[in-house]
């Protein structure tokens, strides 16, 4: 499931990106925070911006499918 995530609490999340995002300013990138039962994803250059709220599992299978594709 992909949901838009309106939480309140999301502000409360450790945000982390990743070590291959790098475009000398650093805010070129997607940022993940992991939480029970969700992975919440936001652009770095918009942080107050939407955020996606994935299910573990459909987050696993995108980073698989990504991993493949590199």
């Amino acid at each position: 499931m992909i949901r838009t995530s309106a939480d309140p609490n999301v502000a409360l999340l450790a945000w982390r990106r990743s070590s291959y995002s790098s475009s000398g300013d650093g805010n070129d990138c997607v940022e993940i925070a992991a939480a029970p039962g969700a992975v919440h994803v936001r652009d770095s250059k918009d942080v107050a911006g939407a955020r996606l709220a994935l299910a573990p599992r459909a987050w696993a299978c995108f980073v698989a499918y990504a991993a493949a594709r590199r």
